[in-house]
């Protein structure tokens, strides 16, 4: 017992471990919460957009498709996200999984 004890604390640790080194790495997004209703994820895009580059999420770029207002403003959060580190929890969430998708590279 004492064995499988010590094998799920080191396996836990070690979980822990990588987690941790993810995230002190940068390797961290922020995307908008699924709750987040349309029209103040709209505001939000609009505003950020106005703060950063948002190329890639218009006609033509890598990140237009699939054109929703959440997957655009996903996209402009975490850009901003990058270049100011700012998650404002009220519309938006910390992610540790790359939330990329085909020609669309998150930064």
């Amino acid at each position: 017992m004492a064995r499988l004890t010590f094998s799920l604390c080191f396996i836990g640790f070690f979980l822990c471990l990588i987690m941790c080194t993810n995230f002190v790495q940068g390797k961290t997004w922020c995307v908008a919460q699924s709750q987040a209703t349309e029209p103040k994820l709209q505001q939000v895009l609009d505003y950020l957009c106005g703060q950063v580059d948002c190329k890639e999420i218009q006609l033509g770029g890598s990140c237009f498709n699939p054109n929703t207002v959440r997957n655009h403003a996903s996209y402009a959060i975490d850009l901003n996200f990058q270049i100011n580190g700012v998650c404002d929890i009220s519309y938006a969430t910390p992610a540790i999984t790359d939330p990329s998708f085909g020609t669309c590279v998150y930064p």
